[in-house]
């Protein structure tokens, strides 16, 4: 498909987005404020549960069926260096979680949650996608989705990471994974990743995006040594000062020093807005994402939910540039959706609490006023 097509059909998608449904909010905070407890008192939890109730325009918002969409990738950026395993990593981890063998397919179990990991561009073998599926395509969990746009993007350190067309498929990919997930009767998605690298394209795309020093927003990620993470800055800066990928067009951000796995996940935030199913942040890699899908939509905020905060040094930064909250602190780095997985539980209580707690008429108790 041409560049022009692709664009022109992921602006027809952003033309339907529409605002968060104020009244089933307002309803839903109300009922907050009824339920028996000191008010407000669930903090970050009430709030998500009204942000879901905005989300579906039901005050009785549900999360039943879950989905976790992992997007797959590999790096051309390795080649400098910056990581201690190789990219046939990916690819291994990647068929283990359509297995059901790795920890986020674990945990999604505990979760109830299906998991859809997805080849966007693994350097392993696989079919190239020459165009991107029928929107009604169906998909099922535990299946390796074949979606690869590349074997890998290009080295960031030499050239850009990828072109604009190789972008947009990505992006589309993504967002239209999500509206066949939505009409195949998921509630809600969560957001995870693998992809050997793509902690050093993520630093790189948020310095970028936030202007902030590479040194800020890069870590270890899977256990580099001290030099290395010395390292891995230094490419990442490197990139940045050859590339100058323009912080006001996010897509020219993500050719340049980006991932196929962060294209997908960003067209998958973008896709809850479209969609209005909600999308659960995972770590680092997925905050990265819907931190581009907002720079693109900004309305895009209004239907994401962080599950956790990474132990990756930015982690922090970035939700606090979406302006999100997240409601676990448990030092996690592991990405895959593995925060996500441990977070639904707990948005999962709230839930419970909102739909079955009795309310202060109920116990015939004075209800709490706001002082």
């Amino acid at each position: 498909m041409e560049e022009k097509i692709l664009e022109e059909r992921l602006r027809k998608h952003l033309e339907q987005v529409r605002p968060l449904d104020k009244e089933a909010m307002e309803q839903t905070a109300k009922r907050w404020d009824t339920i028996a407890k000191p008010l407000k008192s669930l903090g970050i939890l009430e709030r998500n549960v009204t942000k879901l109730a905005g989300i579906s325009g039901n005050s009785r918002p549900r999360i039943e069926k879950r989905a976790l969409i992992a997007m797959c990738a590999d790096n051309g950026v390795i080649e400098e260096g910056v990581t201690q395993t190789g990219n046939e990593v990916t690819a291994i981890v990647a068929q283990n979680m359509a297995e059901g063998s790795t920890t986020v397919t674990v945990m999604a179990q505990a979760a109830g949650t299906d998991v859809f990991p997805v080849d966007i561009g693994m350097a392993a073998e696989g079919p190239l996608m020459e165009e991107l599926p029928q929107e009604d395509t169906p998909v099922s969990p535990r299946t390796l989705l074949a979606r690869k746009i590349r074997k890998g993007t290009r080295n960031l350190a030499k050239e850009p990471a990828m072109t604009r067309k190789e972008a947009l498929m990505g992006i589309l990919t993504g967002l239209e994974l999500a509206g066949q997930l939505k009409r195949q009767g998921y509630d809600i998605l969560a957001t995870g990743e693998m992809g050997i690298g793509n902690t050093t394209t993520s630093s790189a795309v948020a310095a970028a995006l936030l202007s902030q020093p590479a040194e800020r927003m890069t870590g270890k990620g899977a256990g580099l040594s001290d030099q290395g993470l010395l390292h891995k800055i230094q490419v990442i800066e490197d990139a940045l000062k050859l590339h100058k990928p323009d912080q006001e067009d996010p897509i020219d951000v993500l050719c340049k020093v980006g991932g196929y796995d962060i294209a997908g996940l960003m067209g998958v935030f973008l896709g809850g807005a479209v969609y209005r199913i909600p999308v659960m942040l995972d770590g680092f890699i997925s905050s990265v994402s819907a931190l581009l899908a907002a720079a693109l939509l900004p309305e895009a905020k209004d239907f994401m939910i962080a599950s956790h905060v990474s132990k990756e040094p930015a982690g922090g930064l970035v939700l606090e540039a979406l302006g999100l909250s997240p409601m676990l602190c448990c030092e996690m780095c592991l990405g895959e959706g593995t925060g996500a997985m441990a977070a639904l539980p707990v948005l999962d209580m709230a839930m419970t609490v909102y739909h079955t707690m009795a309310t202060f008429d109920d116990m015939q108790v004075e209800q709490y006023q706001p002082l």
